[in-house]
């Protein structure tokens, strides 16, 4: 049994070239246009599966990069203020040292002893460091000022870590609290002092007022000493900052390797070939082109068309 072509099936079967034809062309510009070889799932659900995996990853990394850039920031604003408390330590250093020679008279150790008291509030002062609106050494009281100024010397803040992501399953310690450093001064007697930097500035300026033989010896001896070993603890919590800033560095660099590997795949997974999709956009145009004169030709309306 033969079958009869029908002018209908012809302009049919045209029109379903016609279409394919332009269907591949479009999807050519739009590889041009956007520059990607996938640009809906269904273009290869494999592939575009792993491009999505991809940019979690990147998105991911995008994450802990912002977060030690936040951690690397209060490093850099904690190291400053630590180092201008060593250097307010280091005069306090000074002064003791002149005021326990016991040649100077009651004027020159009051003017001393003042100067000792402007540096106790110069350290509260470097203790109310803030960076990006929050104290740096309150602990998580972060809102709250650590210290009074030319007020009393307790400590406001509280001891708590703030710890930042800096990885999967890593959490890093990025703070450092007054209270290891300061102290909160002179206590109410009897209770003992913590022999920090505050409690040991407040001592030295009653020593130096007092003026007395033990006065004079506590500066030579008691008060040194404390002062020493503040000294130290500031280096100890500035090399542990150092430490601290050193493995964020490290930590950046390697996201930033991560990150361009990562980039780098993607690419491979979802970018066009240029050349090739300007080849393939030629070819298919010029097939079209083709197509659409040959389909002119094929499909011609004729007398039986209107008599049906």
């Amino acid at each position: 049994m033969s079958t009869r072509i029908t002018n209908l099936m012809t302009q049919r079967g045209v029109l379903s070239d016609l279409s394919d034809v332009a269907n591949r062309l479009s999807q050519t510009q739009r590889k041009m246009s956007s520059g990607k070889d996938i640009t809906k799932p269904s273009d290869d659900p494999s592939r575009a599966n792993r491009a999505m995996t991809i940019r979690t990853d990147l998105e991911g990394i995008a994450q802990y990069k912002r977060n030690i850039g936040e951690a690397q920031a209060w490093q850099s604003a904690t190291d400053t203020s630590l180092g201008n408390m060593t250097d307010i330590t280091q005069r306090v250093r000074e002064l003791v040292l002149q005021g326990s020679t016991g040649t100077l008279g009651p004027t020159e150790r009051d003017a001393l002893a003042s100067e000792v008291d402007q540096l106790a509030d110069s350290l509260k002062q470097e203790a109310n460091g803030q960076y990006a609106g929050r104290y740096i050494f309150a602990g998580t009281a972060d809102k709250t000022q650590p210290y009074t100024q030319n007020g009393i010397d307790t400590y406001a803040g509280n001891s708590a870590a703030i710890a930042r992501s800096i990885g999967p399953t890593v959490s890093l310690q990025v703070n450092v609290t007054g209270d290891k450093i300061l102290g909160s001064g002179q206590p109410t007697p009897p209770a003992t002092g913590d022999g920090l930097l505050l409690n040991t500035l407040r001592d030295i300026s009653q020593h130096l007022r007092g003026g007395t033989a033990a006065d004079i010896n506590a500066l030579r001896t008691t008060d040194l000493q404390n002062v020493d070993k503040n000294l130290d603890n500031l280096s100890s919590v500035r090399a542990t900052v150092g430490a601290t800033t050193n493995r964020l560095e490290t930590a950046q660099n390697r996201f930033e390797q991560v990150e361009g590997t990562a980039k780098q795949q993607l690419s491979e997974t979802e970018d066009a070939d240029m050349a090739q999709v300007l080849t393939d956009f030629s070819m298919q145009q010029s097939v079209y082109q083709a197509a659409l004169k040959s389909g002119a030709n094929i499909v011609q309306v004729s007398l039986l068309d209107f008599l049906r």
